[in-house]
């Protein structure tokens, strides 16, 4: 049996096959060439063509390339994609199930989430496919997983959430000139993004993340990822603002993949929480 995901889990293909986990490229597109996450360039130098006035795009792989992959050597396949919503991965995903004769063999795992806690997730189910537990008791087991995730977003430029659909043009120029920063979450069904308020400072965002986390009462059981796009130090700061509310939670640092810079630009931390 294979486990299968793509780069959005913040794993390269490297990474993946260190860990028994199967792990597709998703490709960006910057000044007219196109690139595959990790594989082809790194996420420091994504942000670097970004900063010399590239514009970025990306896409999830094509249905023949995820049908490729699921036809690999007839195994049994549990592949867990970006949320539905979130991303085209999941439908593609299961529209290269639907073209394939031997599918039953085949579980599409919509993760409702990106990120750290779809990495979390990922590695969960190969971590119970190591103790010989089979597709449908992993695709079980994650469930309470996928069902607690938490997402918060920060970002620093408006530019890119206004290019995604997330905010509005005149909502995007109206807080880019008055130097806002917006806090987006998921919405309830977990498919869209939709701010939740706007602060003034980098301190009082991160303090609202951490009242959202609190009311949904995140406590040792979870894991927390704070994600950044390069800006090591500024998530450090976040990291210690959040540790001091919850000490007795796990915190994890990772870089986003070239991919999601694409969405949340150069300068976005993304704190987002799993339950183990």
């Amino acid at each position: 049996m294979r486990i299968v995901a793509d780069t959005a889990t913040l794993l390269s293909p490297q990474d993946g096959e260190a860990m028994g986990i199967t792990v597709v490229p998703v490709t960006v597109s910057i000044n007219d060439k196109t690139y595959r996450d990790y594989e082809d360039i790194s996420s420091e130098e994504f942000v670097s063509l970004i900063g010399q006035g590239g514009v970025p795009t990306s896409s999830q792989p094509s249905v023949g390339d995820v049908m490729e992959v699921l036809g690999k050597d007839r195994d049994d396949v549990v592949f867990i994609t970006v949320g539905d919503g979130l991303s085209g991965a999941y439908s593609t995903a299961v529209s290269a199930k639907n073209c394939m004769d031997d599918n039953d063999r085949i579980s599409i795992v919509n993760s409702k989430t990106l990120g750290g806690p779809l990495r979390y997730i990922v590695k969960k189910a190969a971590m119970l496919k190591e103790q010989g537990l089979c597709g449908r008791d992993i695709v079980s087991a994650l469930v309470s997983s996928i069902e607690s995730s938490v997402s918060f977003v920060i970002p620093e430029d408006f530019e890119f959430l206004k290019r995604s659909g997330r905010l509005t043009a005149i909502t995007a120029k109206v807080g880019g000139a008055l130097k806002l920063l917006p806090v987006l979450t998921q919405t309830e069904d977990k498919t869209r993004i939709k701010p939740v308020t706007v602060k003034r400072s980098w301190k009082t965002a991160v303090d609202a993340v951490i009242q959202r986390l609190q009311a949904v009462n995140v406590d040792s059981g979870y894991l927390i990822s704070v994600c950044h796009t390069g800006t090591c130090q500024k998530a450090k700061a976040v990291i210690e603002q959040i540790k001091a509310a919850f000490p007795a939670v796990d915190i994890e640092m990772l870089t986003l993949s070239p991919a999601l810079i694409t969405h949340g630009g150069p300068g976005c931390i993304v704190v987002q929480a799993v339950k183990k």
